[in-house]
């Protein structure tokens, strides 16, 4: 995996990757980012931050429907504002959360927070080392010949990497990036990886 991560590095550069101005906005990106662009979560983060509800306990007050108003621009916005009032909750009642061991388990056990949301919490959030796979890390895995379930996958890489945290999330970032170049626009002749 080191070899991939320095081709993309030279390929890309350095990302400095989850633009966040706060532990929990990145929790609230990663609820709102499932199942669509990076795009639409900016929109509706902004949206979230005029109305100063990116802070856990404002969250956890706010109506349901002025919340499913601001995130509409996410699709499923009925089913993620529950969530992001759930999560905020969660957060209000429990400010060091994000310090604790077994912070993976109890975000996992959270409704609406599955792997590659906890994952992006633990890493991007509470600065721990968990690998992110997402679908352009499945496809481009694919492509290089590895296959598996989301943990496989993740043991893959973090087996193969240094444990480390900037590591983790500038080559997460790269594979984004570069997925949404090559990947995502089927330039399969042009992929520097196979």
């Amino acid at each position: 995996m080191k070899k991939t991560y320095d081709k993309l590095l030279y390929e890309l550069g350095h990302k400095d990757w989850w633009p966040a101005d706060t532990p929990f906005e990145v929790v609230i990106g990663a609820v709102l980012t499932q199942q669509t662009k990076w795009e639409n979560v900016e929109r509706a983060i902004q949206n979230l931050k005029d109305r100063g509800l990116l802070e856990a306990e404002p969250l956890s007050k706010a109506d349901t429907e002025e919340l499913e108003l601001l995130i509409r621009c996410t699709g499923f916005y009925r089913q993620k504002a529950k969530r992001l009032k759930n999560i905020s909750i969660f957060f209000h009642e429990n400010p060091d959360i994000l310090e604790k061991p077994q912070l993976r388990e109890i975000l996992l056990s959270l409704n609406g927070v599955g792997e590659e949301t906890a994952d992006s919490i633990v890493l991007y959030a509470a600065d721990k080392p968990k690998f992110v796979i997402d679908a352009y890390t499945k496809r481009m895995c694919k492509c290089l010949g590895i296959e598996g379930d989301y943990r496989k996958l993740q043991s893959i890489f973090e087996i193969s990497l240094p444990l480390d945290v900037p590591l983790y999330k500038e080559f997460h970032a790269l594979i984004v990036e570069y997925g949404k170049r090559f990947c995502g626009k089927k330039r399969c002749d042009e992929c520097i990886l196979v």
